[in-house]
This record gives structure tokens, sequence and C-alpha cells, in this order.
């Protein structure tokens, strides 16, 4: 079975993003509220479709939801620019795309402190989810908006949406 590696190193941050130390995966998701950068992806496609990935029952946080193309965490030691370009590459297998940035923020909860450095782009390329992910595939607008608020999304998901269909 997959799992999340608890001893991965994650840089501890403040909210500027400046590296202040660093800490496990394990200690930034267990309570402690220590603020770790991550990145995520909206991936449209020229119709306005959105993509949105499922994620496996295994993962330590939001087990299940439909979540953000990509999402992941920044590794201590590299750029969120460095940290987006492999995540895209690892969970969708995604090498050729032009992200823009949307805005970054600080989002808070029982467990953990992200700072989200939030990004777009429009892609109709192949996507190949890998084994990270339970699957994914495009939705409408229409799908997103009459799902909103009933436990289908992330948390994270449904704050962000409204950021980034402007």
């Amino acid at each position: 079975m997959n799992q999340d590696n608890n001893k991965e190193m994650f840089p501890v941050v403040d909210e500027e993003g400046n590296i202040i130390g660093a800490a496990t995966r394990g200690e930034c998701h267990n309570g402690s509220k220590l603020l770790h950068p991550v990145v995520h992806l909206h991936v449209f496609n020229s119709r306005g479709e959105l993509y949105l990935q499922k994620r496996p029952e295994w993962k330590d946080i939001q087990p299940g939801k439909w979540d953000t193309a990509v999402g992941g965490h920044v590794d201590l030691g590299e750029s969120v620019e460095q940290a987006l370009q492999r995540e895209v590459r690892e969970e969708l297998g995604i090498t050729d795309f032009a992200p823009q940035q949307v805005t970054h923020y600080v989002f808070e909860s029982a467990r953990e402190r992200e700072l989200v450095f939030t990004y777009k782009a429009v892609y109709d390329g192949v996507i190949r989810p890998s084994d990270e992910l339970d699957g994914g595939r495009f939705w409408t607008m229409d799908e997103i908006k009459s799902n909103l608020g009933k436990g289908v999304f992330t948390p994270n998901f449904e704050g962000e949406v409204e950021k980034i269909i402007k």
C-alpha cells in the first residue's frame, strides 16, 4: 500500500516565504502548524474546463476528495518554480506548459498551515495521472459550481476556485 513519507524534509517558512527552519512531513502535518510551502497548478483546457485530480484514500490529508490538478510540497533546498515543474511532471506527466502565477496565501486546517503558491495554465496535450493520484478528469464550471460545499472537493480547492475562474 502506498503512503506518504513522514520523514520527508520540508522547509519551514514565514508568511513571505523566507526559510526559517526545516521539519519533517510528519511534524508539519501533526497539528504543529509549522508553516510550509506548497504549489498548486490549475490546468484548464482550451474549452475552459478544469482538470481535477482525485486524491487516493491512502493520503494523510483529505483522502478521496477531488482537488487541484497538481498539488505538492516544496522540498527542502528547492525553489517554488522547481517544485512546480517537478510536481507537474510527477503527477500528470506534463513537461511543456506555461504557468501563470495567480496568488499566494496561507491555508490553515486543524492539522497544518501551508503557504500556497497558486498557478494556472491552459493545456490540451495528453495527461497521464501517476499512481500518486486516483485518476482525474476535466470538469465543466457548472459541474464544479453544483458540487461546491458538498464535501466533494478539498477545502483548499474550494477556497481557490473563485480566484482562478475570474
